[in-house]
């Protein structure tokens, strides 16, 4: 008798985004893996997404949530929800991204290992199809950051195995249940970006390998829930997130190395903002440090 294909239950979050939402859906409607569902979370949108998603898809779920609890807040809920009515893996996914049709069966199979808290597809810029987006990092140990560069100049065989990482984004996991139940989902405390970051992290001192899996494919839009990289709202966020993730994860000596790091990293920003005439961008980005370190909301 043939086993039992698990149920993978696929999240993706809107947030006044129904044109992106409505095509990510039309993608991933037509994945070829056997037994999956599709779930939209409705973020506290306030226009009439949930409508026309509704009408246009109404075979796919849709969680209502009626405030924006942010990224890691929304895709929880759709986590809780899945592992709820049965799912045995989660794969998040952001709205606007494009799936290959074939996309699940291999992070499925690359998932099932017991020693896998992630797996990840090959991300695409979905404007240029055949440049690397994100293929997860590396991690300095001495500073924490990322390496590689997401990865982006790397090449890949589209039959080679998977690929082991220290980082992988969070634009598209697939999350197994049992590693869910023991390392617990995302860091709510970050309202957008370096949740991932933070929940890699936390896999990989759980002890989880990480892989990059070339066969699945995904496009990306890049940036769309903060309105565009180096946007105002995109470089608040990057620099209020950054200051949560290095006080939860610097300790004893490493501050002797982070701090002089970051310091260089922010002064480099803004320089690269204000070359550019982004002065609009480089106030939010140095508003957003500040509200980090005084643990504020905007």
């Amino acid at each position: 008798m043939a086993a039992e294909v698990p149920l993978v239950y696929v999240v993706t979050v809107n947030w006044n985004n129904a044109p992106d939402t409505l095509a990510c859906l039309e993608s991933l409607s037509h994945l070829t893996y056997p037994n999956y569902r599709l779930l939209e979370v409705e973020n506290g949108s306030t226009d009439n997404s949930p409508e026309r998603i509704t009408e246009a898809f109404p075979q796919v779920e849709q969680l209502r949530i009626p405030e924006n609890l942010g990224f890691a807040g929304g895709f929880n809920a759709g986590i809780r929800h899945a592992l709820k009515n049965g799912a045995e893996f989660v794969f998040i996914v952001n709205n606007d991204t494009l799936a290959a049709p074939g996309l699940l069966e291999p992070l499925v199979e690359a998932a099932s290992a017991p020693d896998v808290g992630a797996v990840a597809p090959l991300i695409f810029y979905a404007d240029e199809p055949e440049r690397v987006w994100s293929a997860g990092a590396g991690r300095s140990r001495w500073t924490l950051e990322l390496t590689e560069n997401h990865g982006r100049t790397m090449r890949f065989d589209s039959s080679a195995p998977p690929i082991a990482r220290e980082f992988l984004s969070g634009c598209a996991l697939l999350l197994k249940k049992e590693v869910l139940e023991k390392a617990g989902l995302l860091d709510e405390g970050f309202f957008l970006y370096y949740e991932d970051s933070d929940y890699s992290l936390r896999l990989r001192q759980a002890g989880y390998r990480l892989l990059l899996v070339p066969q699945a494919k995904l496009w990306h839009k890049v940036s769309r829930s903060s309105l565009g990289s180096d946007s105002p709202g995109e470089r608040y966020w990057m620099a209020r997130s950054s200051v949560r993730f290095f006080r939860k994860h610097v300790r004893g000596w490493r501050w002797l190395v982070v701090v002089p790091w970051r310091a260089g990293s922010a002064l480099k920003t803004t320089l690269r903002l204000l070359r550019r005439g982004s002065f609009r961008a480089a106030w939010y980005y140095w508003r957003g440090l500040q509200d980090g370190i005084r643990n504020e909301h905007p």
